[in-house]
């Protein structure tokens, strides 16, 4: 995959269920932006199951990959959150949360048991979302006088860059987003033009 690219999910996945020995493990996928966002749907998720003994998850966040967590909810030590962890890591998704809801079907799995059940049924959960691609973009605003019109429009048409924003007053302003990859290149074509400013943006 391109640098400038990463898996994720175009929306909650579908729930799933897997048995084992008499306890049921509920799995659940979300694409998700933020922490905050994460325990929204975690206490969503334990008002839904409130009769449940475990809500054990793993998120990864960033386009990069760099921030993730692991959560065993009073299961044994790396017995579940972990495993978890492991499929997001073979399904290559970040920006992601998955959730497993255990109800206790009275018959102990081990420890081996555990990591096999929650791993199974993250693995399903995540079979059952559908996983896109999204790119990494940067997000630029010009401005520049009127006069200079001509030359800005020409930049864009050449680099087959659709504005997101545009005010053509006597002084004008233009936002749009580029791939990362791209970032540098296009930064430099506009940063040349004598008479446009151009600065990175948050999104």
């Amino acid at each position: 995959m391109k640098e400038d690219a990463y898996l994720t999910l175009l929306e909650p996945g579908k729930e799933t269920l897997y048995k084992e020995k008499g306890s049921k493990f509920y799995g659940y996928a979300f694409p998700v932006k933020n922490e905050a966002q994460i325990q929204e749907i975690l206490t969503d998720l334990k008002t839904r199951h409130h009769k449940a003994r475990h809500w054990c998850y793993a998120w990864q966040l960033g386009a990069r990959y760099e921030n993730y967590r692991a959560n065993d909810d009073g299961e044994p030590n790396n017995s579940a959150g972990m495993p978890i962890y492991g499929q997001l890591q073979a399904f290559n998704v970040t920006q992601v949360l998955v959730v497993v809801v255990r109800y206790f079907g009275g018959t102990k799995l081990g420890v081996g048991g555990l990591i096999s059940a929650y791993k199974t049924s993250a693995q399903m959960a995540l079979e059952a979302s559908k996983i896109i691609k999204k790119t990494i973009k940067t997000s630029f605003q010009i401005n520049f006088d009127y006069p200079l019109m001509n030359q800005v429009m020409r930049i864009l048409k050449e680099e087959q860059i659709e504005p997101l924003t545009q005010e053509f007053l006597i002084a004008c302003k233009i936002t749009f987003s580029v791939r990362k990859t791209e970032s540098e290149k296009v930064f430099e074509k506009f940063n040349k033009v004598y008479g446009v400013e151009i600065k990175k943006i948050d999104e």
